[in-house]
């Protein structure tokens, strides 16, 4: 088994829970209103859409190319990360809902461009219910192909206008949420010394890397790509560990940057961070993970909230009202709603980071008077 494989599988694996979903929805939770299961047989397309709320407008999210374990793992991936855009569309206070794409990665040789051909003409299908772009395996490239089967698709670049890679507001977003985290709730004043824990060192990782070395933060690092961990240690003077030891490392803060449900039954009493504020979805397995961090006196603060400025930023693109200097200081306004989540939870009784995010986030999924 190599190293990615046997990463994958650790983090499909690990909580049970999360294999109990239907084709309709996650258990306890409301019915997603669309799921979408295409296939398409000349190009080896599988893939699943996943449309969990229009309350505030067409569903917003990324594509996810993945190699899962089975259909049952990818469909739960799906059902989770499209509920986790309607929570994140709604705290970042735009006019879109929350959905998702996963394609299940063909095992050996296959046309990517054909593949992706495939995939713009199911999002077309759904007739802009559904918003797609980049996520973990997808490129600008992957969305150019997609754009010419489907208007309904962002995260391109585009001559003289905002729009590209989402992936450094995906990481601005979640430094700033650092920042005040560790202002708020470490007491520090700024992220020098502060020694940080980053779990995956991807477009994401990478770019969150260069901002926290920057601001002065001590990093230690873990990815299953060698290379991305030797390139960490050589420019940012990073510590390397284990992908098995990052989550439990002495460190301030974890920054989880890699799959969902890593913070789950297993890890959660092996966290030594003080703070968790990473850009992966779905970082809890259950929200009783959250509960467990909260009574050990680890603050969580949810990944839709401080992981928003990707879809800010695709989100202000395909509306073509984005602007670099705009867009980066309403990524940068993350930092309030953290600083507003904390005064939440001081004013709550007995509740979480992670149960007072979600009550408000869904507070807001309400459509517009007419």
């Amino acid at each position: 088994m190599n190293a990615i494989t046997d990463l994958a599988r650790a983090l499909q694996d690990a909580p049970a829970e999360l294999s109990s979903s239907s084709l309709f929805g996650l258990p306890d939770q409301p019915a997603h209103e669309r799921v979408l299961l295409a296939s398409d047989e000349a190009t080896g397309l599988k893939t699943i859409l996943a449309v969990h709320s229009t309350a505030r407008g067409p569903a917003f999210g990324g594509c996810r190319f993945w190699t899962y374990g089975d259909d049952q793992a990818a469909l739960t991936d799906a059902l989770r990360l499209a509920q986790g855009m309607s929570l994140k569309n709604a705290l970042a206070d735009l006019p879109f809902g929350g959905g998702k794409a996963v394609i299940l990665k063909p095992a050996g040789d296959f046309d990517r461009a054909a593949l992706f051909t495939a995939f713009g003409r199911a999002v077309q299908s759904l007739n802009g219910a559904y918003i797609t772009a980049e996520d973990v395996g997808t490129t600008t490239a992957d969305m150019r192909v997609v754009q010419q089967n489907t208007p309904f698709v962002s995260g391109i670049p585009r001559d003289g206008a905002f729009g590209g890679d989402p992936s450094p507001k995906t990481a601005w977003g979640v430094f700033v949420s650092i920042e005040a985290g560790v202002k708020l709730h470490l007491k520090r004043e700024s992220l020098a010394g502060v020694r940080v824990a980053l779990q995956g060192l991807g477009a994401v990782g990478w770019h969150l890397a260069e901002f926290l070395h920057m601001a002065g933060a001590k990093l230690v690092v873990a990815d299953v790509d060698a290379a991305k961990v030797a390139r960490a240690q050589e420019k940012f003077g990073a510590v390397a560990v284990g992908i098995h030891e990052i989550l439990s490392a002495d460190v301030d803060v974890l920054a989880p940057c890699a799959l969902g449900a890593v913070l789950n039954a297993q890890t959660v009493p092996q966290v030594r961070a003080r703070l968790i504020a990473g850009a992966a979805n779905n970082q809890l397995a259950t929200v009783q993970d959250g509960d467990a961090l909260h009574a050990r006196g680890v603050m969580y603060l949810p990944d839709y909230l401080v992981n928003a400025g990707g879809i800010i930023s695709v989100a202000r693109e395909y509306r073509n009202e984005g602007e670099e200097t705009a867009v980066m200081v309403e990524v940068t306004k993350i930092a309030e709603r953290v600083a507003e989540l904390l005064e939440r939870v001081a004013l709550s009784t007995g509740g979480t980071p992670a149960r007072v995010a979600d009550a408000w986030a869904r507070s807001k999924l309400v459509r517009p008077a007419v």
